[in-house]
């Protein structure tokens, strides 16, 4: 018996160890929620306060919704993309880095590939929830409360998790917590501004819609307001198709960047920590 624990093969992404993790998360989330909360909600809202009543007042409607109900859907990516993207990037960072939170984590019978899974579902649960906000304080304003809406949640937490595990991604190639200005400048910014949130691609040459056809933001755009608008179409899955590959193929860069970044394959005491994680996990299993 003694023996086949020990040569048991060790399954990958073992419930206990993400639910430790996540455990872990929501219990440390306590003590900060609130300025979490603001940071990742209040942004946002703000864009929609602007927008919508600023070029409201020069743009009253966009087809068939006013632009009130336009903004305040298109917001909903804004608002995941903060909660999910800049969380994870610095929070990832600032855990490995300043904290040594992860070092702690991994000396439990927890592996690099079920802690990045659980930091990423936790941060796109809190993406979900968090981007629905700006479609709440869009009710207040002339936005009609659909059952569509229900979905929303769901919308954003799939998105979410893409954007976190690209956030988690580029915390584990960061060299410096300053590199995130590149990221945020010449990727995140322009994804955000021509996602469809402010104005429609429409007007735009064929080929830049072309491209925002590759913008997860966009895609989220789209089914937020195909879900509280106009109502779901069948080519919708493709857009929810095209999530799920962010979101899967941001997950396995994000395990191999943090695995470069925790795992110093070439030390001989890093190798036998991860030993020992490993017999101890097939011990307790």
């Amino acid at each position: 018996m003694a023996t086949a624990a020990r040569t048991a093969r060790i399954g990958r992404l073992e419930r206990p160890a993400i639910t430790g993790v996540l455990v872990r998360e929501v219990v440390n989330f306590s003590s900060y929620w609130r300025a979490a909360t603001f940071s990742s909600t209040v942004e946002p809202t703000i864009y929609l306060l602007a927008f919508g009543f600023g070029f409201g007042s020069l743009v009253s409607r966009i087809g068939d919704f006013t632009y009130v109900q336009f903004v305040g859907t298109g917001t909903v990516a804004t608002a995941v993309l903060f909660s999910s993207a800049f969380a994870a990037m610095f929070g990832t960072f600032v855990k490995y880095q300043f904290q040594r939170t992860y070092d702690a984590i991994l000396a439990a019978p927890v592996d690099t590939e079920e802690l990045v899974t659980a930091e990423s579902l936790w941060i796109a649960a809190r993406a979900g929830v968090y981007g629905c906000v700006p479609m709440i304080v869009a009710i207040f304003f002339g936005l009609d409360p659909t059952w569509g809406m229900l979905t929303v949640p769901f919308i954003g937490w799939l998105t979410g998790l893409g954007w976190a595990n690209f956030g988690i991604m580029v915390a584990g190639y960061a060299k410096a917590i300053e590199n995130f200005n590149y990221i945020v400048s010449a990727v995140l910014t322009p994804l955000f501004l021509l996602a469809g949130t402010f104005f429609p691609l429409t007007q735009l040459p064929e080929w830049f819609q072309a491209l925002a056809q590759l913008n997860p933001l966009y895609q989220c755009v789209e089914l937020v307001r195909a879900a509280v608008l106009y109502g779901f179409e069948w080519n919708d899955l493709l857009r929810v198709g095209m999530l799920v590959v962010f979101a899967l193929l941001m997950w396995r860069m994000a395990i191999y960047a943090m695995e470069r970044k925790l795992i110093d394959r070439a030390s001989p005491s890093s190798a036998s920590s991860f030993g020992v994680r490993t017999i101890s996990r097939s011990w307790s299993s």
